[in-house]
């Protein structure tokens, strides 16, 4: 049972204001034992209500323009009648635990409209450069009434799998001289993208449809994210607002047509049930490094592993076993 003030952030969340709806992602996010049951609750209250948002993953490498590019859709949508809400992933300060980039500085006019939430998170270490509760984040902005939820990802590397792992189209951003760029993606970031974007095209129209043509050979070598999808490959300049209006008619197309084919709700069903292994998995670990015989005999441990004097199979069997009873 949730208590008044629970009942009343939740209410608030409800009727789309913004201030319970900062404090109940702010409850999600705490550390506190007695603030995660508390989490759990109004979770728990929201999610009847959740589950009716376009969620999009964005990536790529720092100087893409990904901040542009997710200010330029996010008022353009907001133009089509629609609510937006933005999770930027920055990197944390390794000193304080802070957010380093500042999303909302960098997004000023889409952070100042009434229609527009803005949540920078530090990933705080999170493996993968995702915030560990951007999920929970991301049910409670759809209990808020958003229709579009963007997923911005610190850069290229684990959180791209983690993020397509979480949102319903990928997107991944790249710049016009893919040369040899194109060279250096990996194969398996390329195989997550739904959709892959050249911006900055009106720099240099040319080199961008050469970078065209080329990740659209590479795209043709590898295996697509969805069988019933054929990944486009766009130009657009975020910074003239050019090509917006395309990009998100090909976000449309793709919900369509996994719709109809039922993948879209196949994969939102795929996607919970790996966030619960994904949660088992963390628990199992939390509770196994707070044991107070595994605490007591880690140390030892460790050390004789990394001295020789006993293997790592054997150091872990004898850990486990702790647990176990």
């Amino acid at each position: 049972m949730l208590d008044a003030n629970d009942r009343a952030l939740v209410d608030g969340v409800l009727a789309r204001q913004l201030r319970p709806l900062a404090k109940a992602i702010t409850l999600i996010e705490s550390q506190r034992e007695d603030h995660k049951a508390r989490a759990q609750g109004v979770l728990e209250a929201l999610l009847p209500h959740t589950g009716g948002a376009m969620r999009v993953g964005i990536s790529g490498v720092p100087g893409v323009g990904k901040s542009t590019f997710i200010e330029a859709l996010g008022l353009y949508l907001i133009e089509q009648g629609l609510r937006v809400a933005v999770l930027a992933v920055d990197p944390s300060s390794s000193l304080s635990g802070g957010s380093i980039l500042g999303d909302k500085t960098r997004m000023e006019r889409l952070s100042q409209n009434p229609a527009a939430f803005i949540r920078p998170s530090p990933s705080a270490g999170s493996l993968g450069g995702v915030a560990e509760k951007t999920r929970e984040t991301m049910l409670v902005c759809e209990a808020a009434g958003f229709d579009v939820l963007i997923v911005e990802t610190v850069g290229v590397g684990q959180s791209e799998t983690a993020v397509a792992g979480m949102t319903d189209l990928f997107c991944l951003l790249q710049l016009p001289n893919a040369g040899d760029e194109l060279q250096a993606i990996k194969k398996g970031i390329m195989e997550l993208a739904d959709l892959i974007v050249i911006n900055k095209a009106d720099l240099d129209p040319a080199a961008a449809m050469r970078a065209k043509a080329q990740i659209k050979t590479a795209l043709h070598m590898l295996r697509p994210a969805s069988p019933n999808w054929t990944v486009p490959v766009l130009t657009l300049s975020a910074l003239k607002k050019e090509g917006i209006a395309e990009f998100w008619q090909a976000v449309s197309d793709y919900r369509r047509t996994l719709t109809a084919s039922g993948e879209f709700d196949a994969r939102r069903r795929h996607q919970a049930l790996a966030w619960m292994w994904e949660l088992i998995d963390a628990g199992l670990r939390s509770r196994f490094r707070t044991h107070p015989q595994v605490k007591h005999a880690l140390p030892g441990f460790a050390r004789a592993v990394e001295e020789g004097t006993t293997t790592p199979s054997a150091a872990a069997l004898r850990l486990l076993g702790y647990v176990q009873a």
